[in-house]
């Protein structure tokens, strides 16, 4: 049976509007790079109108082949990836892909990455003349099946910095995605907002491997790659939490495990002011929708009249 949606008549209205940075949203709840795709292919399942924002997958200055197969294993509490970033590049994306985000009245957040500051550079001044409807460029130094060894630009202040710097030449927002896997992401975040980093985005999936006891070789084709889902949420909230007890200014877009509403108001009150559902969109690619009327039903059962007195209230209690 269809679960029947909550309507004025059940209860006051709730503001979902949040602000990251310079940008107002109509809710906080968006897809997660990586898993929605670099297109419409969430489409055939929700309203891509509907949605804060879509993140597509991390796209460089030129077509990437990314890593061999196999690239996903799943875990008892999510799933390993190693896709390596595989994509068309910015100008095809330009020409193939954003189309059907425009047709479809998406607002669009597009991740970029590179091997080098100059990669960077590049990928980003291929989106200068994107049109109005990319609203933001989120900067991933933080992939963990691309960079040598798990090395990456985000366990780096100086690194971060340098790469955010050079995106700058996209001409919007920029919203730096990083990594948990370092001592303390204060320094790292808070080179990324010197840099001109309106936001960060807390966390990237996590190092981990698989290795297949009869074959005794790692299962992913990548070797190593990257944990995500349910196994990392309790990682994000602490992540987001500690950066926006020391960094309380900085706006945060919180990822990591976002399955239920009840997840995405997790996040909120240790201080996002958004979110992202990324790995529940392979089980249920309704899940990013479901996630947002959840919490909408969330915060009109508790009296929350708007999101934003969510933000951070954990800080305060």
């Amino acid at each position: 049976m269809a679960r029947r949606r909550r309507t004025a008549a059940d209860g006051p209205p709730v503001d979902l509007t949040t602000t990251v940075g310079s940008l107002e949203l109509p809710n906080p709840v968006m897809t997660a790079s990586g898993t929605a795709g670099h297109g419409d292919e969430l489409g055939a399942y929700v309203d891509l109108s509907a949605l804060g924002a879509l993140v597509v997958k991390s796209l460089s200055a030129g077509p990437w082949a990314g890593n061999p197969a196999p690239r996903v294993h799943e875990t008892p509490a999510g799933m390993i990836n190693s896709v390596g970033l595989q994509g068309p590049g910015v100008p095809a994306w330009l020409a193939d892909e954003l189309p059907l985000l425009q047709a479809a009245g998406a607002r669009v957040v597009v991740s970029i990455w590179g091997s080098t500051v100059d990669d960077y550079a590049a990928a980003a001044e291929a989106l200068a003349v994107a049109p109005a409807e990319v609203i933001a460029v989120e900067v991933n130094v933080s992939c963990p099946n691309h960079h040598d060894r798990g090395r990456m630009f985000a366990q780096s202040p100086e690194q971060t910095a340098a790469a955010v710097a050079a995106a700058s030449v996209c001409g919007r927002p920029m919203w730096a995605k990083l990594s948990p896997a370092v001592a303390s992401l204060t320094p790292i975040a808070e080179a990324a907002a010197g840099a001109g980093a309106e936001a960060v985005t807390l966390v990237n999936t996590v190092l981990g491997m698989a290795i297949d006891p009869e074959t005794r070789r790692p299962r992913l084709g990548g070797g190593g790659g990257g944990l995500s889902g349910p196994a990392i949420h309790p990682v994000a909230v602490r992540a987001v939490h500690d950066v926006h007890r020391d960094l309380p200014d900085l706006p945060i877009v919180g990822v990591g495990g976002v399955a239920r509403g009840v997840d995405a108001v997790e996040l909120l009150l240790a201080g996002a002011s958004a979110v992202q559902v990324g790995t529940a969109s392979f089980a249920d690619p309704r899940s990013v929708e479901r996630v947002r009327e959840e919490l909408e039903d969330w915060c009109r059962a508790h009296g929350v009249g708007t999101v934003r007195e969510l933000i951070g209230d954990a800080h305060d209690r």
